[in-house]
């Protein structure tokens, strides 16, 4: 069931991502060489409890961390470690906030100092995909509207987008109705109301769109070991047009 949210809901699901939005400006500024990906997520849970909020991700159907930080080739769900960050590697942040009974939650894709054009453009062109689909997230659209725009972009780009992880309505519920897939045909699924929340979240991968989960039961790779980009933002459909909470 869809649950369509009034201004009052909307506006506390702004608050949380408010602050994940705060906490991943701060996590990009501390990502270097040397660091590992524990320290970055010490960094995010001390960042929202001072802020207020509850790390959304720990003890969620039993993760263990407050954030999923996903380095290379790893997908989603990266559990973070003693890992240490390199020259050349991008690592993927995603983060959700509990604050007031409602969540938000958005991602990043950050560059370990420089790294070479192709990958640069693997993130820019996961991070368009999701500012294309932003930008259609309008009332009388579909949800598949949203999930083709990001399939047509990625793929004329020469990526694939990974389909068994999507994006989700968010609320009092981190995961919601209705699913958003990152590839469809357009025209299909529910119409976009003023009201619905949505977590749009693209996942592109260099290579193939296979991929493998970890012994751990959580982290997602890329099966052909090529890298993989995912950017966020929890988006408010509206009467005006699409508005992105997640966004400072």
């Amino acid at each position: 069931m869809i649950i369509i949210k009034s201004r009052k809901e909307i506006e506390k699901i702004k608050s949380s991502c408010n602050i994940v939005a705060r906490a991943l400006e701060e996590l990009k500024k501390m990502v270097c060489p040397g660091i590992t990906t524990r320290e970055l997520d010490r960094i995010a849970e001390d960042f929202i409890v001072k802020s207020g909020g509850i790390p959304a991700f720990k003890g969620y159907r039993g993760y263990p961390s407050a954030s999923c930080i996903s380095v290379n080739e790893e997908i989603v769900h990266g559990i973070p470690s003693g890992r240490c960050l390199k020259d050349g590697d991008i690592v993927s942040i995603d983060l959700g906030v509990l604050l007031d009974g409602y969540y938000g939650d958005a991602a990043i894709t950050v560059a370990v100092n420089k790294i070479d054009n192709e990958t640069r453009k693997l993130l820019e062109v996961t991070e368009k995909s999701l500012y294309k689909a932003i930008d259609i997230a309008m009332t009388g659209n579909r949800v598949s509207d949203i999930s083709c725009t990001i399939q047509d972009y990625v793929e004329g780009a020469g990526y694939s987008v990974v389909r068994e992880f999507v994006g989700h309505g968010i609320g009092r519920s981190l995961h919601e109705d209705p699913p958003v897939p990152n590839f469809g045909e357009r025209g299909k699924g529910p119409r976009l109301k003023a009201g619905m929340v949505l977590a749009i979240e693209p996942m592109v991968n260099a290579g193939s769109s296979d991929l493998l989960i970890l012994d751990n039961g959580w982290t997602a790779v890329t099966k052909d070991g090529r890298r993989s980009a995912h950017f966020e933002h929890t988006v408010a459909i509206t009467e005006d047009g699409p508005l992105i909470l997640s966004m400072l």
